[in-house]
Order: C-alpha cells, then structure tokens, then sequence
C-alpha cells in the first residue's frame, strides 16, 4: 500500500514545524526572567536550529528545496547594507 504522504510533504511539513518550534522558544527565551530557565530555553533553542537545520539539509540533498547561487554582486550589496545599519 502506498503511503498517503509523500516524503517531500512529510519534510515539509517537519521543516514548518521546527521554523514555528525555533520561533517559540525565541519568545520563551526573550520573555524569562529567571536566568537558569532563559539558558535551559536557549540551550533547547539551539538544539531545535540544528534539528531545522538537518531537515533543511535533507531537503535540499534531495532537491525538494532548491536554493539557486546568490549573484556575487548582489552578496556584497547586501553586506554593505547591514554593515551600514550596524554602525
């Protein structure tokens, strides 16, 4: 019997689920108060980046999520803009 998912939707779907997780424990971790919690949420916040991460590795092997070369000029451009606004 053939499954009901495919594996793109399934990693597309854990992909949104860890960028919604990572974006929570962001909010946990600017709201604390109490400086062991906010470390423990950091070191959680850590740990599910890397798991974003692994999903969006495996995506992009497997060509479900590609992401064409940035043009050079448009890379610097772009540097030179934050370098700008972090004066």
């Amino acid at each position: 019997m053939q499954g009901i998912y495919t594996e793109k939707e399934i990693l597309g779907d854990a992909l949104a689920t860890q960028k919604s997780t990572t974006a929570e424990f962001n909010t946990a971790a600017n709201e604390c108060v109490h400086e062991d919690v906010r470390k423990t949420m950091l070191h959680i916040l850590s740990q599910e980046h890397e798991i974003q991460q692994d999903v969006f590795n495996m995506m992009h092997t497997k060509g479900f999520y590609p992401t064409p070369m940035a043009e050079e000029k448009k890379v610097q451009e772009t540097k030179q803009q934050f370098c700008q606004c972090a004066k």
